[in-house]
């Protein structure tokens, strides 16, 4: 007996050993087993020097009462204030704490795809496994880079492994932000790659394919069983430079498309979505497959590199978020204007003018990065720096990574903002965000749900 204990103490070492430290508050756990989390002390006082959150104008000198996972006070500091015996202190007066920020556009299965030999390589080359490990390192960088919760828009032919993904990082398996996932996304025939192949080559493609009304609401039917949070829908394709666009639509210049589904398809999708209390984002990047999208309900308008005035109305009247992702857009730009596609440079161009009209027209706007479509290495939070460049103030570029993104992901009442009652998720940065945002480039802290992934311990 006494040899068996022996083995199995050593077994549980190369186990532990394999997975990686583990972060701050982390108790020892067994693969799956959901009631061994990575544990935040009892409580945990988090001084700042500077608090910025929406709900009031930046505050001086702020204390952050934690209890297990959740803030129970937000205090100026006070050193001679009463904490229970234990209580650890984590001192960031000479930082600016933040919410945990939110990113609403991302692909953890997709390592950058700026050409289309990069994207055949990941679906022809990399197995399905292989991608699933590379994805839960996309997990952990994000989270390291202040993301403590992410929406992820599909697995790019990796099936439901970003499902898994998810449940393995809620287990405590792996360090990851919190996940909303999307999964495999559905398109029509002949619209999405793997796209070129002869017609006896069987190939994979990035996405669900289905044609028809009632087939589009299966195929909705089935991604829900298999763990999808959202639907995601690829509504148009092709995009070119329209010299005669429709009477009565503009500004120029209009980029056109040619829409993926019909609009019967497109209403089917989301009627049976929200049927079953999900919603549904929609790959909409120019003037048909953002109208057709905010017509047939949809949630979420991704990209919008063009949105017509009378679409960004309609967006209002019907509440819909547009996610908007300039920084991947001039990153594969050059790319796939070599590759025989020259639009892409003016999409730059009209993609930061949409912006502006979105920004002036008040639509809400979340904040998506697109990580995956760029390379993993490069921080998501790149995109703010863009996001004022064209239009937002600092603080309207931070709310769209806290509270808006929350508002979006249906978390409010969770996350997005630090006040008492909700999740401790805080992040820490030197400098003031308000003043040059692209210091949320360099987060140096990261606590989520009361547990430090990165930063004092």
């Amino acid at each position: 007996m006494k040899r068996v204990g022996i083995l199995a103490v050593l077994l549980s070492a190369i186990v532990v050993r394999a997975l990686g430290q583990a972060p701050a508050g982390a108790q020892g756990r067994k693969i799956g087993d959901f009631a061994n989390l990575p544990e935040p002390p009892a409580n945990t006082l988090v001084r700042c020097g500077t608090l910025i959150d929406e709900r009031s104008e930046p505050r001086k000198n702020i204390d952050l009462v934690l209890r297990d996972a959740r803030i129970v006070e937000v205090r100026p500091t006070a050193y001679d204030q009463f904490m229970p015996g234990g209580t650890k202190v984590i001192d960031l007066s000479q930082e600016t704490c933040l919410p945990g920020l939110i990113d609403t556009h991302t692909h953890v299965l997709l390592q950058g795809d700026i050409t289309a030999e990069d994207y055949d390589r990941q679906l022809l080359k990399w197995s399905p496994e292989y991608r699933t490990i590379l994805g839960t390192q996309s997990a952990r960088k994000v989270l390291e880079y202040g993301f403590t919760t992410i929406r992820d828009v599909e697995t790019e032919g990796a099936g439901y492994a970003d499902v898994d993904i998810k449940k393995a990082i809620n287990a405590g398996v792996i360090p990851g932000p919190r996940m909303q996932v999307a999964t495999r996304a559905l398109d029509v025939t002949g619209s999405y790659p793997l796209l070129g192949y002869a017609p006896n080559v069987p190939v994979p493609h990035g996405v669900q394919v289905c044609d028809g009304a009632d087939a589009c609401r299966k195929a909705v039917r089935e991604q829900i069983m298999y763990g999808a949070d959202w639907i995601k829908v690829y509504s148009d394709r092709s995009y070119y430079i329209d010299p005669n666009p429709p009477p009565g639509i503009g500004p120029p210049p209009v980029l056109n498309d040619i829409p993926t589904f019909t609009i019967d398809e497109l209403r089917a999708m989301v009627d049976e979505a929200h049927r079953q209390r999900h919603k549904v984002a929609s790959h909409a990047t120019a003037l048909n497959g953002v109208h057709n999208s905010v017509e047939a309900g949809v949630d979420t308008i991704e990209h919008g590199d063009y949105i017509s005035d009378a679409d960004l109305k309609l967006m209002i009247q019907k509440g819909t978020y547009f996610v908007p992702t300039l920084y991947v857009g001039e990153y594969v730009a050059e790319g796939r204007a070599k590759a025989g596609a020259p639009v892409w440079l003016e999409m730059v161009k009209i993609s930061a003018d949409t912006f502006r009209r979105a920004v002036k027209a008040g639509v809400k706007i979340a904040f998506g990065s697109d990580a995956g479509g760029f390379d993993w290495n490069i921080n998501p939070a790149v995109e703010f720096g863009l996001r004022v460049k064209y239009g937002q103030t600092p603080a309207e570029a931070l709310r769209s990574a806290t509270a808006t993104a929350s508002e979006l992901l249906g978390m409010q009442k969770e996350i997005g903002t630090i006040e008492p009652g909700k999740l401790a998720d805080i992040v820490a940065v030197k400098g003031d965000p308000l003043a040059d945002i692209t210091v949320l480039e360099h987060v140096d802290f990261v606590m989520k749900g009361g547990v430090v992934y990165k930063g004092a311990r």
